[in-house]
């Protein structure tokens, strides 16, 4: 038993899980067992544990989760100000004369809210509660609806901004850089966000078209199951869909922008994303306040391009009087922006928006980053009981070398997928199998968005798969939980579809990357 005993660690902690024990707790009470447990049986150096200050301190130190909470921020504050309920309304008077154009409107609005809030949760709450009655009013078939919302509201994982591949990212660079130690190079390269951002862009729209592909099929095959709506008053007109669309969208392509661009970090993009949203939510809270938040948009944007292009350096011995003015309309123009930015604080504390994000990001925030720093303890434990071995042997000795080993990790992936959640897969599985298929030949930027596509299964699958959990708290009552998951099975074969077109298909996902890198 001793020399399985990574391997019975790694099943106690998916059997306490299950049990229904808070995965945070499950995780470092598990790795603490086992390692007094290895210690007992001398398998393991329990001063490896001494390592864990150092793992911690390099978690809450690395630059690039402090994007995570800027960028739930955001999300959150996106779906609470309504913007969601605009999009969906204005898109379905746009496409709803059309066989399945309600079940298109809600995918193209989740690939809106995806690229905006990144947040599963909040947008397949949203739309469960404001887009899922709307369709089962106008006779779209419950399975049909309910897989529309689910899947769509999944988008928030692939398509960039996201928190899965924030952390993705940064797992993944890390187990590149382990890699490369053990091939013997030191001069070690690195894998940035805005690399995984570029990957992941063109797959998420192309899962995007895919969806589309199928409710148009779907609506042809069997027309009563997604008709066109029958009384469509107001029609949308392109000037009324540009004034809802435009915002979000302007607010996406100045956040992916600054990072593919790489004018920003990031951190500081994800900065731009929450101030931004702050802005767009202060614009919903009423006519007044549009005045100001264009002023304070209008000064924020002429700050970073003069700024950019002509910085002024107050700190030098001798500084010329233009300099001087040029510094005082910089501050005029900070002026401007703090006061449409406090402006929309206080306009959203009191629509009583303001304090539900920031509980919602907090509680976020606190789930990811606990199950992040816990699972420091569990690798630390894992390996030091000879798990980083055991996993190396199994995909070496798997039949079919390294699209074998390939294989079996994404078969792996996907089967944990029906009861783990994406973090967990991510930070406690990924670190000890991804640097084995990197040493068989594996180009890691196309590794990570298979995986990417895979964990954003995870959400759809039965039994436990999360976006099923947020659609039965929102559905109506005529939505059965067997309704749900029938209705997610056709597009769980259509993210396999997705998965199997990149496997063949690597430029998609390597191509924009090359390009802009």
């Amino acid at each position: 038993m001793a020399n399985h005993l990574d391997l019975i660690m790694f099943v106690a902690l998916i059997g306490c899980i299950l049990l229904g024990f808070p995965v945070s707790f499950s995780i470092s009470g598990v790795a603490i067992l086992f390692a007094i447990l290895g210690a007992a049986l001398g398998v393991m150096d329990f001063s490896l544990m001494g390592a864990l200050g150092q793992r911690v301190f390099a978690v809450m130190t690395n630059e690039i989760l402090v994007a995570i909470p800027l960028f739930v921020f955001m999300g959150v504050m996106l779906q609470k100000s309504e913007i969601a309920e605009q999009l969906l309304e204005t898109m379905g008077r746009l496409f709803g004369g059309l066989r399945g154009g309600l079940g298109i409107s809600v995918i193209l609005v989740g690939a809106l809210l995806a690229a905006s809030t990144g947040i599963v949760g909040a947008t397949v709450i949203a739309m469960g509660m404001i887009a899922l009655p709307t369709m089962l009013r106008n006779g779209y078939d419950s399975s049909l609806a309910s897989g529309i919302v689910c899947t769509s509201g999944t988008l928030g994982q692939i398509i960039p901004p996201s928190t899965l591949l924030i952390i993705l990212s940064d797992v993944m660079s890390n187990s590149y850089q382990q890699a490369q130690f053990e091939l013997g190079k030191f001069s070690v390269e690195t894998i940035s966000v805005g690399q995984i951002f570029a990957a992941a862009l063109l797959p998420g729209i192309m899962l995007v078209l895919i969806y589309i592909c199928y409710v148009l099929l779907r609506a042809w095959v069997s027309p009563d199951s997604a008709p066109a709506l029958e009384k469509l008053e107001n029609k949308a007109s392109w000037i009324e869909v540009a004034g809802v669309v435009l915002p979000p969208v302007l607010l996406i392509l100045a956040v992916l922008g600054s990072i593919l661009g790489g004018i920003a970090t990031p951190t500081e993009a994800a900065s731009v994303g929450a101030v931004g949203a702050l802005l767009l939510a202060g614009w919903h809270t009423g006519p007044t306040m549009r005045r100001r938040v264009i002023a304070a948009t209008a000064a924020l944007f002429l700050l970073a391009l003069a700024a950019g292009n002509f910085p002024v350096r107050l700190q030098r011995s001798s500084v010329a009087w233009g300099e001087w003015i040029q510094a005082l309309i910089y501050a005029g123009l900070v002026i401007v922006a703090l006061y449409g930015i406090f402006a929309s604080l206080r306009g959203t504390f009191r629509k009583n928006v303001l304090l539900p994000t920031m509980t919602s990001t907090m509680t976020v925030t606190a789930m990811i980053f606990a199950t992040i720093l816990t699972a420091s303890i569990f690798s630390l434990v894992f390996i030091g009981l000879g798990g980083d071995e055991t996993v190396k042997e199994i995909l070496s000795n798997m039949p079919g070398g390294a699209l074998g080993a390939l294989l079996f990790c994404m078969a792996l992936i996907f089967i944990l997928g029906f009861f783990l959640d994406f973090v967990e897969i991510t930070v406690i599985v990924l670190p000890v199998t991804v640097p084995a298929l990197i040493l068989m030949g594996h180009d890691p930027i196309w590794l990570t968005v298979l995986i990417a596509i895979n964990l954003q299964t995870s959400f759809l699958t039965p039994p436990f798969g999360f976006s099923l959990f947020y659609l039965r708290g929102a559905a109506p009552p005529e939505v059965t939980t067997g309704h749900i998951y029938l209705g997610v099975m056709p597009f769980i074969l259509l993210q396999i579809i997705g998965v199997v077109l990149i496997w063949f298909i690597p430029s998609i996902s390597t191509w924009l990357p090359s390009v802009i890198f």
